[in-house]
Order: structure tokens, then sequence, then C-alpha cells
């Protein structure tokens, strides 16, 4: 054993009640900091997941991020006399030649995309009215870029197929009309009138707005419903990598011309939020440590004091003040070390501990679990900034140590 070691070690043992106190209190803020980020990185995860799988990674809608030139603006740019507020010519809104647009997009690797027609309506029943948003899509696209076959509780997509003026719903529009599987209902749209509809598929989301607002049809049925022949106002994708989905989004807007936005774009707002909540809960759980490192400055700054006589022995027999230095900043080594080996094994028996519990919130009829995060990373950055919080409280005890002069402790000077 190194001699800077052994003498390290020596003075710990002599100051055994302080040297447990200040492990005691690194251990704790160790498994605290694991078991805090754990949760909060566990939820973060989870609600980026549900955000990721429930919603596209990109959309494509039928208009442009910028306004489009007019045509006489392009053929006299210098022009003298400009018109303003000019109509333009009434047209039917949506994706010009989606078809071929469609074959671009899907050249791309790793894309699935669908389009969809999506529109408002009223729904009517036994004298009821209700406004929904319907969605027009083919059902073996819409399976490879929408979870709501996951979702579904009766029926499936694939009964979109197989009739043709077939619709489905959510359960709590089904609840609030009182409709079962096979159940009739009437569609009415502003430019078509009327259309009877066939229950063919319920699901549930678990989001209640969504599950009684919206509803899906054949993408046939809904542009003659919604008076688009041949036409679609969006196109929904899916990215092997989710994270690349702002890269994709650009490269699709300059391809095809139309807005794309991504799923990141799209929940900026979210993401700014995830961010301060990880920065506030660093910095709390950080705090726990960098209190627990005051201990630790304690413990050496004491042995420091009452060691002063032997540091004068050790310097006036060759020791550097270097030297001094490495036997104190091993003593906050060895405790940042051992307290943070106790604290990995406290806050993984903590987070085991979460990971079982089960809670029903008032209302809701499924049982949560607390969402765990089992990341090395964490384990690496508790360790991490434990060790640096040690070896900082141990520093200015060291430096003390080292700026003593042995001539002046043996005369007795003060």
């Amino acid at each position: 054993m190194p001699i800077h070691l052994d003498i390290a070690c020596t003075h710990l043992r002599h100051h055994g009640r302080s040297t447990l106190v200040s492990l005691g209190g690194i251990a704790l803020g160790v498994a605290f900091f694991l078991a805090v980020s754990a949760l909060m990185r566990g939820s973060e995860q989870d609600f980026l997941q549900r955000l990721v799988d429930n919603s596209p990674h990109i959309t494509v809608y039928d208009q442009y991020r910028t306004q489009q030139a007019q045509p006489a603006e392009l053929r006299w740019p210098q022009a003298v006399v400009s018109v303003s507020n000019a109509k333009p010519l009434v047209e039917t809104r949506g994706i010009r030649g989606y078809r071929s647009k469609l074959e671009q997009i899907e050249a791309l690797p790793g894309i699935r995309v669908a389009p969809l027609l999506h529109g408002s309506a009223v729904l009517v029943f036994a004298g009821q009215q209700q406004g929904i948003s319907l969605s027009g899509v083919e059902p073996p696209r819409m399976k490879l870029v929408s979870a709501i076959e996951r979702h579904m509780v009766a029926g499936s997509l694939d009964e979109l197929g197989a009739t043709p003026n077939g619709v489905i719903i959510g359960e709590g529009l089904a609840a609030k009309f009182r409709l079962r599987m096979g159940g009739t209902l009437t569609v009415v749209s502003a430019g078509t009138g009327s259309r009877v509809m066939k229950v063919v598929g319920i699901f549930r989301t678990g989001n209640a707005a969504y599950d009684e607002t919206e509803t899906f049809t054949l993408l046939k049925r809904a542009q003659a419903i919604l008076d688009r022949p041949n036409r679609v106002n969006r196109f929904i994708i899916q990215l092997a990598d989710p994270h690349a989905a702002v890269g994709v989004a650009a490269a699709i807007e300059r391809s095809i011309g139309y807005k794309s936005v991504s799923w990141i774009e799209a929940s900026e707002d979210l993401l700014n939020l995830l961010l301060v909540r990880n920065i506030i809960m660093y910095s709390v759980v950080s705090a726990i440590l960098v209190v627990a490192a005051f201990g630790i400055y304690n413990t050496i700054f004491t042995i420091v004091v009452e060691k002063t006589r032997d540091i004068a022995i050790l310097k006036s027999i060759g020791f550097r003040r270097a030297d001094m230095r490495r036997i104190f900043l091993w003593q906050g080594g060895i405790i940042g070390l051992l307290g943070s080996v106790a604290g990995l094994l406290l806050g993984n028996a903590l987070m085991r501990v979460l990971a079982i519990i089960e809670l029903k919130p008032p209302g809701v009829s499924e049982v949560v679990r607390l969402p765990v995060w089992w990341g090395v990373d964490q384990y690496l950055l508790a360790a991490g900034f434990a060790m640096a919080s040690c070896l900082g409280a141990a520093y200015l005890p060291a430096s003390k140590a080292g700026k003593l002069r042995p001539v002046d402790i043996l005369r007795g000077a003060t």
C-alpha cells in the first residue's frame, strides 16, 4: 500500500465516528440522487414514449410554411403598381397530386407513411348531435403509422375495408350515444348532406377528449362526405428513428413543398418544460450531496488541526507540500468511494421498491405503476458527482495541511 494511502486510512480509523457520519451522508445523498433521478427520468421517458407512439413523427399539411408568391409578382418583380387584397380562386383544398408525392416520401429510407383526409362533421343519433373530427384512412397503411389498432376494444381497422359505410368511433362517444357494434348513426357534413353509417369498431385511448370526438372511415367515403374527391390534406409519417424527425421533415418539405412538422417542433413547449424540470430536479438532488460534502470538510479539517505536529514531523523528514495534500485528498477519495458504493446499493434497493408500487388515482380505472429509469448513465452521474463533491470538500483542508510550516509548529508558534 502506498505510504500516502496508509497514512490516510490510519487517520480515518482514528476518527471512526466522524468518518461513519460522513460516509452515511454521502451514501444517503447518492441513494436519494439515484432514486429521484430514476423517477424523474422514468416519467420523462414514459411521457416521450406516449407522445411518440400516439402521434405521428411527422405530419405533412396541405399548406405552405411561407406565403406563395403570386404569378404577377414573379413576372414583374419591380412593378410600379401592386394589387392588394386580391381574392384567390375558390378551389378544393388538399395536397395536389398526392399519389406522386406519397411515392416520393415512401422512397426515403426508414419511413412509413399514410394519406389522410381530416375534416369536421356532425354526428346525429336519436335526436342528439355531436361535432366530430372525421378522418378518412386507408386501413393497411394506417396500421403501419398509427397506434389506433392497439387501442381497439371491439372490431378493427380491417372492418372498414369490408364495410364501405363503416365508421370507427371512440368508447366515450359510444357511451354518450349508447352505441354498440353494428349500430347505425347519421353523419352530416356541410357540403353533401347526411349519410347513414354503421359502427364497425370502437377504440379507447384513455384521452377523454379524443375518444369523444375522433372517428375514422374509409378514405374514399370521407372524400365523398367532405366533398373533396381525390384529395387528402395530410400525410402522417412514422420513422425508424423518431429523433431524426427534424431533419427528415425538412428534407420532405424541400422535396414536395408542403409544410412538414416534426413531433419535436409540434411539442416544443412541452420539451422545454421537461428541460426546465430536469434542471430543477438535478439542482435539488445535487444540493443533498453538497450538504453531505460539508461533513467531509469538517472531518478532514478536524484531522488537520489535530495532526499538525504529525504533519510537521512528516514534512521535516522529507514529505513535500504535494505529499501532504495527497494524504488528505486520499481521505476525501476514500470516503467518496465507499459512500458512493453504499449509496448505489441503497439507491438500487429504493428503485426496486418504487418499481413495484401500484397507484390507482381517483376516477382512473387502470392501475398505474411508477416509471423507473434503469439507465447506467445515472449511476455513473450519481457516483461521479459524489466523488467530485468529496474531493472538492477535501481540497481546502488538504491545501491548508500542505501550507503548514514545520518549524513554526515544532517551536509552538500559532
